[in-house]
């Protein structure tokens, strides 16, 4: 099991210079990946928020071997062009490096209904489930001809290719009783559950079985408190427990977790 340090790049972790730190900590002291949360709006009033993409790209300039990604991008409030090629853009100079987690985002404090972007989750999911495939082909270099309800790409190819090969990977946000999720997921490379227990958990392996046939090369992100080994249940299929700092920490709290290294 692979350990990721996953935090949010709000409040004093917006400061670019410590999220550095804490990135470079974090690599050498033997953690696999640093994740952070992507959003646009969080609490009111404000506090302030870098964004993820652009800290992702300093944390991969900063390190050799430390993963980095976004825990999750919400792609129907992205475009599709502009998000392959931030991916790109941070896969390449990170050597091969990103993890590309993606869901449908929430309205936490209006990040959603105050920018005009869509809020019924209905229609949100409609739009990943367009959406995730023509993404991949773009990260892919594939040449993209769509036209469909929710995006239009009138042939567009978009580079550099990805150092990892075809693309980077695609882990998916789902909740673990929520099916359709769950099987999104399970078309692509990983999975990240949310709200997890141990029945959850157990039909969140049946589903993923009964798509692919088995649980090999398909990553299982299981969220867990800093510095504590996921729960027991998990061990046997979990791949990556992502340490969860709160959304407001002291940077010196959390890089006193990190320094002493991920539990064994």
């Amino acid at each position: 099991m692979r350990h990721a340090v996953f935090v949010a790049p709000f409040g004093a972790l917006a400061d670019p210079h410590r999220l550095i730190e804490l990135a470079q900590a974090a690599e050498a002291s033997g953690w696999d990946a640093l994740f952070l949360w992507d959003h646009v709006l969080r609490r009111d009033p404000a506090v302030p928020i870098a964004d993820p993409w652009v800290m992702m790209g300093a944390v991969a300039t900063a390190t050799e071997r430390l993963r980095v990604g976004p825990m999750v991008t919400p792609l129907p409030r992205r475009r599709l062009v502009k998000l392959a090629r931030e991916a790109l853009t941070v896969d390449a100079l990170s050597g091969g490096r990103l993890t590309l987690g993606l869901g449908l985002g929430v309205d936490t404090s209006g990040e959603l209904s105050k920018l005009g972007d869509p809020v019924d989750p209905v229609e949100r999911g409609a739009m990943l489930d367009e959406g995730v495939p023509l993404l991949a082909d773009l990260l892919a270099g594939i040449h993209v001809e769509h036209r469909g309800p929710h995006f239009t790409v009138d042939g567009v190819s978009v580079g550099p290719r990805s150092p990892q090969g075809e693309r980077p990977p695609l882990w998916f946000a789902a909740r673990a009783d929520a099916g359709r999720p769950i099987r999104r997921a399970a078309r692509y490379d990983g999975v990240f559950p949310i709200d997890m227990n141990e029945r959850h958990h157990a039909r969140l392996l049946e589903v993923i079985v009964e798509e692919r046939g088995g649980l090999e090369d398909f990553d299982i992100a299981v969220r867990t408190d800093p510095g504590v080994m996921p729960p027991a249940y998990t061990h046997d299929s979990a791949t990556w427990a992502v340490h969860a700092w709160p959304e407001l920490v002291e940077p010196a709290d959390v890089l006193k977790t990190v320094v002493a290294g991920p539990p064994d």
